[in-house]
């Protein structure tokens, strides 16, 4: 029920691909982007030994909201979980916040902290990356007030992802550091829909949910599945009328007009602009989208993701609507007028 009112929103934003930027069961820093709410539908199963063969299932949905750059509030619900033995519905709220991002330092560093209700714990994690050319290493340090029901633990993991153009390997490892518990490791091979914001995992784990103390412990056994994430840009569908208010016009001596492409949404809707002016569409999406003249006067073909850029000098006045192929909820116009006398 919750996938399918999510479904009915979309299409969702262009953001910050999650299974892309971290592996099955370690974070890497990964906080979403401002503004954006994300649904991740991770999916893990497991069969019996013959004869019977049985095949359980043991999903975990996360819920979260990025009100700020750099800050991810959500919550993970997982059933059929071990975490805690009698207990399979397990509720994880928490927080995570990026304290250093890689576009400030040599790597992006975040703290999380929140609370395990199926085992009435208050955990926390320390998680790190860094690049190294196509290689992204992750570490992660974790604290358990009572873990898996039974006290206070201390669990720690590594893991590295490796971008082969529009795919990415990723395995991981983690533990319970006082041995008391078997690791759970995990691997997967993940890539970005094309035309689309949303990423996919498909994975094998010994752990089992996608909760901190979920995925800190291996159940002995090793599980199948994959992970669908949904982002949902929030200001598409709230609060956006102030994007449709028409733009000032652009005085004639005005060369260059930049319109940055971001969210699934062109940065100025209107763009009154004198003839002779040139205007540069620059795609900040991880997709590819295009700027394609609703009357087939112009056409800049696929756009390269973060940071292809096409330019068009525009000469003769008139009215120039124009969308996105792949994404044709993307609208826009430009209004060409004459270039006022005696202008140069």
């Amino acid at each position: 029920m919750v996938g399918a009112i999510l479904l009915a929103l979309l299409p969702g934003a262009g953001g910050a691909q999650a299974t892309l930027e971290r592996t099955p069961n370690l974070s890497g820093g990964w906080s979403g982007e401002a503004g954006q709410a994300y649904f991740h539908f991770l999916h893990r199963f497991q069969r019996t030994s013959a004869p019977a063969r049985k095949v359980t299932s043991s999903p975990t949905f996360l819920l979260g909201y990025a009100p700020v750059a750099g800050v991810l509030l959500g919550v993970n619900y997982a059933t059929s979980s071990t975490v805690v033995e009698s207990y399979p519905n397990e509720w994880e709220g928490f927080g995570r916040w990026t304290v250093l991002s890689d576009a400030r330092a040599p790597l992006t560093a975040s703290v999380q902290a929140g609370y395990n209700e199926a085992a009435r714990s208050a955990d926390g994690a320390l998680d790190v990356s860094r690049s190294f050319g196509p290689v992204r290493a992750l570490g992660s340090l974790r604290v358990f007030s009572d873990a898996y029901g039974g006290g206070s633990a201390v669990a720690a993991g590594g893991g590295a992802l490796l971008t082969l153009g529009p795919v990415v390997l990723a395995a991981d490892v983690a533990r319970v550091l006082d041995g008391s518990h078997e690791a759970a490791w995990g691997a997967a091979l993940q890539w970005r829909i094309p035309h689309t914001p949303h990423s996919l995992s498909l994975q094998a784990t010994t752990a089992g949910t996608g909760t901190l103390q979920g995925a800190s412990r291996g159940t002995g056994r090793t599980s199948y599945g994959f992970e669908f994430t949904i982002p949902i840009t929030l200001s598409r569908y709230f609060g956006g009328a102030a994007a449709e208010a028409p733009a000032a016009p652009v005085p004639a001596d005005t060369g260059v007009v930049t319109i940055p492409i971001r969210n699934l949404a062109y940065g100025r809707v209107r763009l009154e602009i004198a003839a002779g002016t040139t205007v540069r569409w620059v795609n900040e999406d991880p997709v590819e989208h295009t700027v394609t003249e609703s009357g087939g006067r112009f056409d800049s073909g696929m756009i390269r993701p973060n940071g292809g850029v096409y330019s068009r000098t525009f000469t003769e006045p008139g009215e120039y609507a124009y969308v996105c192929t792949p994404h044709p909820f993307m609208k826009a116009v430009i209004v060409v007028k004459p270039r006022a006398e005696g202008a140069p």
